[in-house]
């Protein structure tokens, strides 16, 4: 198991979360994601990352499948600009790789907000740390677990 997987599942342990992890392949959408463990496009909690503008931190967007972060909304809800984030980046302040971007397990702190159509499902799948590795979880739980903020920030 790598660090980075290793990571994810000790903060769902901490949190009283037994997922299940679980080797998916290559994902490299979310659509390919949904379709290897059987649910919805919508049910795959994508974790986007923009870099904030005027502190240079990363920001986290919980969002499902079929909706695509709008930079406007996602910027207001940041209260500041937003730009690309590039791997050096995203690698420093979460611990993982693009693509496998989990939701939990970050080795820095990281601000973030959730897509309410998320918490319209009794279950979503979301990276475990590889871009190979997902694992399932109650989205209710999600605002605890990662200090998220439901807002509206998607078009789709």
């Amino acid at each position: 198991m790598s660090k980075s997987m290793k990571r994810v599942q000790a903060a769902l342990e901490a949190a009283g979360i037994a997922a299940e992890i679980r080797d998916v392949g290559q994902a490299r959408t979310a659509q390919e994601a949904a379709d290897s463990v059987g649910c919805t496009l919508d049910q795959i909690a994508k974790s986007i990352i923009f870099r904030a503008e005027r502190t240079g931190d990363a920001v986290l967007f919980l969002t499902a499948g079929g909706n695509r972060v709008d930079a406007a909304l996602a910027s207001a809800c940041a209260g500041e600009p937003l730009g690309k984030a590039d791997a050096a980046l995203i690698r420093a302040q979460t611990g993982f790789a693009i693509g496998g971007v989990a939701p939990v397990g970050h080795v820095s702190p990281i601000r973030a907000w959730l897509d309410p159509r998320l918490l319209d499902f009794d279950i979503v799948w979301a990276a475990a740390g590889t871009p190979r590795h997902v694992f399932s979880l109650d989205p209710a739980r999600l605002p605890a677990l990662t200090g998220a903020i439901a807002a509206r920030f998607t078009s789709g």
